[in-house]
């Protein structure tokens, strides 16, 4: 399998550190508000990897952390924290707002066929391991307190920004405009690892250190619940491309100056969600959420469907129009396989055959794209239903879009034809017609049937009709 690397800036070949295990790690939601579509394009598609990972065999252990606490509104380790913004806005507690977001992207989540990871870890279950980190990093002389707070000192590091190759004079503090700059900063990249009162009297969520009663600060969380889970060493980092600066660049430097070597050998950054005027953010009030997508009468799969017919490593634009057509493919596509009848041996040279084209398109990058092509290339095969079905519910472990069940919900909703001997035999006139190459002949029943309020659905099976 080969999979691009944003680290490397190029397709490498993926192999695991441990030959019986995959080590995954995903940066989970922060839980102060519903997750928007854009959020859920990230989770698709590291869903998709992960069960991809799986259908070609390998033992994968999956770990994601829950943001509760520590990350402020902006990446720079400024403003308010989103947390408490999140029950301030709802008159509730800070736990009470994580619990109930929690449970709503874990809903939408299902609704989208998202697998739970094996691992779901809390930030605020981990307030140890943060002060350990911090600790060591203080004694190894990566970090330095001051005016309250502990900070990584990224003048440490031979490399700092290790996904693009700026120079470090270009780098805008925090990335972000509008952002003051920390006066307690050695240097203009660096990062909290740990707040004290000193700087947030509000903050909601605060716990006793060695420096202070405080918090800790976002980046520290996914180092230390992956290193908890998973070990000192990993074989995938998943997110948002947006997360590369600052949040896995700091995950990185604070993580490898604590261990002393090399963390992640692949990171998987999946690309924006944009609108027709740029990229979709809460911020923005853009907020497109899966139980809009419902209200508006599209079933949350089109919408994974959508997210799959294009790569991952790419902007995806989203339209009211693009999800239209991605609706209308869809339907088209289950009410294909509802024409499957089961029953009959697979015949196995052609699944395998089958088969090796949908692993190619998973292994050349989780090319998704050409992997809903390989579902178009098993309905046009020239096998047996029973073939087909097999191959289809054998990709849809990792597309995850309800094809056979869909189908067969389809079918079940249609009413059955009953038995008329006068249609049969015109049917039978019209295939007879078709046989001899008598199209005049053909399309006379054909029109004369549709007059008559019965749709003909020519299959490889034979024509079947029904009335409409």
């Amino acid at each position: 399998m080969y999979l691009y690397n944003s680290l490397s800036h190029k397709k490498e070949l993926f192999v695991p550190n441990h030959p019986d295990i995959v080590k995954m790690y995903t940066c989970g939601p922060t839980v102060y508000h519903y997750a928007h579509i854009g959020n859920l394009r990230s989770y698709i598609m590291e869903d998709v990897l992960e069960k991809a990972l799986r259908y070609l065999g390998y033992n994968v252990k999956r770990v994601m952390n829950i943001t509760d606490v520590g990350h402020l509104a902006s990446d720079a380790d400024t403003g308010e924290d989103k947390m408490l913004k999140g029950a301030k806005r709802e008159n509730k507690t800070v736990m009470d707002i994580a619990k109930f977001y929690t449970d709503a992207f874990f809903a939408d989540c299902a609704k989208l066929n998202i697998k739970t990871p094996d691992v779901v870890e809390p930030a605020t279950n981990c307030i140890d391991e943060y002060i350990h980190m911090v600790e060591t990093l203080l004694q190894k002389e990566y970090a330095y307190f001051a005016g309250g707070n502990v900070y990584f000192d990224t003048s440490k590091l031979e490399k700092y920004n290790v996904f693009f190759d700026h120079k470090e004079e270009d780098l805008e503090v925090g990335v972000r405009e509008g952002v003051e700059e920390d006066s307690n900063k050695r240097n203009k990249n660096d990062f909290v690892l740990w707040f004290t009162k000193s700087k947030f009297e509000d903050q909601a969520l605060k716990w006793d250190s060695p420096w202070g009663v405080g918090y800790p600060g976002w980046h520290i969380e996914c180092s230390c619940i992956s290193m908890k889970h998973l070990g000192e060493d990993m074989d995938i980092h998943c997110g948002g491309i947006d997360n590369a600066f600052p949040h896995h660049t700091n995950e990185i430097a604070q993580s490898e100056a604590y261990l002393g070597h090399k963390w992640c050998n692949y990171w998987f950054h999946v690309h924006h969600l944009n609108t027709e005027g740029g990229k979709m953010s809460k911020s923005k009030g853009e907020f497109l959420t899966v139980s809009l997508l419902e209200e508006k009468g599209y079933d949350p799969l089109v919408y994974r469907l959508f997210c799959l017919q294009s790569h991952y490593r790419r902007n995806l634009v989203f339209s009211w129009e693009n999800l239209e057509n991605a609706k209308v493919t869809y339907e088209k596509l289950i009410a294909k396989i509802a024409t499957l009848e089961e029953g009959g041996e697979v015949e196995s040279e052609a699944f395998a055959a089958l088969k090796q084209r949908f692993e190619t398109a998973l292994n050349g990058d989780l090319n998704t794209s050409l992997a809903i092509t390989a579902v178009y290339d098993v309905l046009k095969a020239k096998t047996n239903d029973a073939t087909k079905l097999a191959a289809l519910n054998d990709f849809d472990y990792v597309l995850g879009l309800d094809l056979l069940k869909a189908a067969k919900r389809l079918s079940e909703a249609q009413p059955k034809d009953e038995v008329d001997p006068e249609i049969d035999a015109l049917v039978a006139a019209r295939t007879a017609a078709k046989k001899e190459k008598n199209w005049a002949e053909a399309d006379r029943i054909r029109d004369e049937l549709k007059a008559r309020g019965i749709e003909i659905i020519d299959t490889p099976q034979g024509t079947k009709w029904k009335r409409v």
